[in-house]
């Protein structure tokens, strides 16, 4: 959100807020319920230390000023106030498999946050979509929705991907295990078997640990000791420069696999190599946040009642033509 911004603060007033819920969710993340997900814990310490750090302007909740477009990068949750706003929803990384748990969330009407992000892009509550590549446009128009709504127009963290061979990480040639939160998000993970399988294929090279931040670091951290007690875990840091400098990957269900895929690593995951490949975030030397923020200054002066006519035909283009 912040990369897109930065196309925008010269001409636009632009506000940020962590992510936020209403009704009986907020009041479970006030509770600390919810510490495990983007609504409060880890992840909203560090979005508010990030805003502090950047010296952003920030609206909590967005209630202290009318806003003419609102930007979110996950739409599981479409708060009350921004209902009636135009919005434009940013793909934020990989969509996890649609399991049994997206099928009775699609059957029966549960809210979305239940099937995770297998349920991205299905509130239709949004203006336009900025996906990530057209192999991505095709999955979530099978999904249901909309083409009209979706633009390919690559995602800005991760469409200069072979610039994260630029880094400062000082390991080289390890095995790189990149996890995922599956028990904190309530999906099974035998994780003694995980590890276990990690340490025969990392064989006699280094074997690293980067832990995803919505995990219960400290039991993690017991378990790698039990069966890997030689491995290195880190907690915080760059997951994609650990990767870029490293022989072997070894992913769960993270979108950091396709940093691997895209750089050629050798890559051991429970994703599809191949499905991967086709839904690629297009590689475009990080111009998506200015694409993105281009197709924001022409939907705020495009007339709602022309939104369809004015996009209609250009949403699915991969680059956007000089004066469009």
């Amino acid at each position: 959100m912040h990369q897109i911004a930065q196309h925008l603060m010269d001409v636009y007033d632009c506000y940020f807020t962590p992510y936020y819920a209403d009704g009986i969710e907020d009041m479970f993340a006030r509770l600390g319920l919810l510490d495990f997900t983007v609504l409060g814990g880890r992840h909203r310490r560090e979005t508010d230390a990030y805003l502090q750090q950047k010296k952003l302007k920030v609206d909590m909740r967005g209630d202290k000023h009318e806003y003419d477009l609102v930007f979110t990068c996950s739409d599981l949750i479409i708060p009350k106030n921004i209902r009636n706003k135009r919005i434009i929803l940013v793909q934020e990384g990989i969509t996890e498999p649609e399991g049994v748990v997206y099928q009775f969330v699609r059957w029966l009407g549960l809210p979305r946050y239940f099937a995770n992000t297998a349920a991205n892009g299905l509130s239709n509550a949004y203006d336009l979509f900025c996906v990530a590549s057209e192999g991505y446009a095709e999955h979530f128009i099978r999904k249901g929705v909309k083409p009209e709504k979706i633009a390919v127009t690559g995602i800005p963290n991760f469409d200069n991907m072979a610039d994260f061979k630029n880094n400062e990480f000082p390991m080289h040639g390890h095995v790189l295990v990149a996890t995922s939160p599956l028990r904190e998000t309530f999906r099974p993970d035998n994780r003694s078997a995980f590890i276990k399988r990690c340490v025969e294929i990392a064989a006699d090279k280094k074997l690293i640990f980067k832990l995803h931040p919505l995990e219960n670091a400290p039991r993690a951290i017991r378990e790698i000791a039990k069966e890997a007690p030689d491995a290195t875990v880190f907690t915080h840091g760059n997951v994609s420069h650990m990767m870029a400098n490293s022989a072997v990957v070894i992913t769960q269900q993270s979108t950091s696999t396709f940093v691997a895929v895209a750089l050629g690593k050798e890559v051991h995951t429970r994703l599809n190599v191949a499905e991967l490949k086709r839904l690629m975030p297009i590689q475009n030397s990080g111009t998506s946040a200015a694409q993105i923020a281009h197709l924001c200054q022409r939907m705020l002066h495009t007339p709602e009642v022309n939104l369809n006519q004015a996009f209609g035909k250009a949403r699915r283009q991969q680059t956007l033509p000089e004066g469009s």
